[in-house]
């Protein structure tokens, strides 16, 4: 452990427990009956425990530091940090992670309420699933104490996690997300409605060209020329390419190839690090943490009446590779949502938008436990 902090100046983000949340409700009257005050005040004193015992660990090793409630977290309080510390669980993590939009800064999540040694020896009853899983902290309250000074004074595992780029193109309007590190759930705003969209693989124009497959590996497509590369208004393609649209995103032209419509319940869109959360309890496949690679998996695709089935099935879940291309959707419904990291963070689509998904956003500079 070296002598000096490796850090000039860090910013606590911390949760706001159920407890909390609750607590407003009932002030007017609104808490649901069957709240279980005691289980959630539990929880609620854990927490704060283990944000006065952080509290008191920065204090010990003279570091300046400011608190922020996670709901009230804003990009001014980040001038002039160069740590910020995440206190809850994984949510926690992901929601201060959005304000990172250059990944410049690094982020170190603390797990306030894991399970207790005590309670993993105990096999009387399942394991609440409602605890935070913290696989995105480096530490819990717990092993805080002797981790987090390490971490302080230069020590600790800094890994650069891939993160989605996501743009939506309106009628009038580009607008780009925050950088998403786990997943993106791009659905009808109803579980009940059907989400109705075109899924293909962009390749950028070059020399006036359309051209050649890429995208998700399928390899498929020609080239045909285009009499004006200027030209930002969707083009139809009449050479090998199945769809073989022109659009224009950040500038640039793209070709949209090998696209097919898509009858579902939404689809999912998850980088390396999203893999094992949702995307593994929809079935997709596993990934190495370190992947640059994204994976896309279409929920519930009806296809019974495709005359190309198999062929439609083998594209349910793929690989989308980092590159200069997007997946590309066309979103074919009234309504629709795109659920950034969970359900906190929305964009609402409308009948006609079109969004481009790779993983070109800048990548976090994330803290893991060893």
């Amino acid at each position: 452990m070296g002598t000096n902090p490796a850090f000039r100046r860090l910013l606590v983000v911390v949760k706001q427990t159920a407890y909390e949340e609750y607590s407003q409700l009932r002030a007017r009257g609104q808490a649901p009956k069957a709240l279980r005050w005691k289980r959630l005040e539990s929880r609620y004193k854990t927490h704060q425990q283990c944000v006065n015992d952080l509290m008191d660990i920065l204090r010990r090793h003279d570091l300046p530091f400011s608190c922020v409630n996670r709901v009230e977290l804003d990009r001014q309080h980040l001038s002039d940090v160069d740590l910020v510390i995440a206190v809850g669980g994984d949510g926690t993590v992901l929601s201060a992670a959005h304000f990172l939009d250059h990944g410049t800064i690094p982020i170190l999540g603390v797990n306030s309420d894991p399970s207790s040694e005590e309670e993993k020896i105990v096999k009387t009853k399942k394991g609440d699933e409602r605890r935070s899983h913290g696989a995105l902290c480096a530490c819990t309250s717990i092993n805080m104490k002797g981790k987090l000074p390490r971490i302080l004074h230069g020590g600790g595992t800094l890994s650069e996690r891939t993160r989605i780029q996501c743009i939506v193109k309106s009628t009038f309007s580009e607008t780009r997300l925050v950088p998403v590190l786990n997943d993106l759930l791009i659905a009808n705003p109803s579980p009940a409605a059907v989400s109705r969209f075109r899924m293909g693989w962009s390749n950028p124009v070059v020399h006036g060209e359309v051209g050649g497959g890429i995208g998700g590996g399928l390899g498929l497509g020609g080239t045909s020329s285009i009499s004006d590369p200027n030209n930002s208004q969707p083009r139809s393609n009449s050479n090998n390419s199945h769809y073989g649209t022109v659009t224009r995103v950040g500038g640039k032209l793209y070709d949209i190839q090998n696209s097919l419509n898509v009858w579902s319940s939404g689809m999912w869109v998850s980088t390396a690090t999203g893999a094992s959360a949702a995307m593994a309890a929809a079935g997709g496949k596993p990934m190495d943490a370190s992947s640059t690679d994204l994976q896309y998996l279409i929920r519930e695709h009806m296809i019974e009446n495709a005359p190309n089935k198999e062929e439609v099935q083998c594209l349910n879940n793929g690989i989308l590779e980092q590159g200069d291309h997007y997946l590309h959707l066309r979103w074919n419904s009234q309504f629709g949502t795109i659920f950034v990291d969970g359900s906190h963070l929305t964009h609402k689509l409308e009948l006609g938008d079109e969004v481009f998904i790779n993983g070109n956003a800048p990548p976090l500079a994330l803290f893991t436990s060893d």
